[in-house]
């Protein structure tokens, strides 16, 4: 399974999710895998994240800001497997993404 989760713990969320969500199995059904592809963050929380990473920069993060960044990492990293499944899904299925 290659969710991108390389040498995380096999037992956290991230890694837990990747196996239920089984990336390497392009199962989903077309409408599925597009719907899936338009998911994105809302323009606020990239802007909160951007500014997150710039405040670790150059000053560093406070420990809750560094756990709202952690929780967007999963967040973006979950996203990131539905994406790859989906991707696959409509490869296999012979259409464009």
């Amino acid at each position: 399974m290659s969710t991108g989760l390389v040498g995380t713990s096999s037992k956290n969320g991230a890694a837990i999710l990747g196996r239920v969500i089984n990336p390497d199995d392009p199962s989903l059904h077309p409408e599925a895998a597009r719907s899936i592809l338009k998911f994105t963050f809302p323009e606020e929380d990239k802007e909160r994240v951007a500014a997150l990473l710039a405040k670790n920069q150059e000053a560093g993060l406070t420990a809750d800001e560094r756990a709202e960044l952690d929780e967007y990492l999963r967040a973006d990293a979950f996203l990131s497997v539905l994406k790859s499944k989906a991707r696959l899904s409509l490869k296999r299925a012979g259409l464009k993404s």
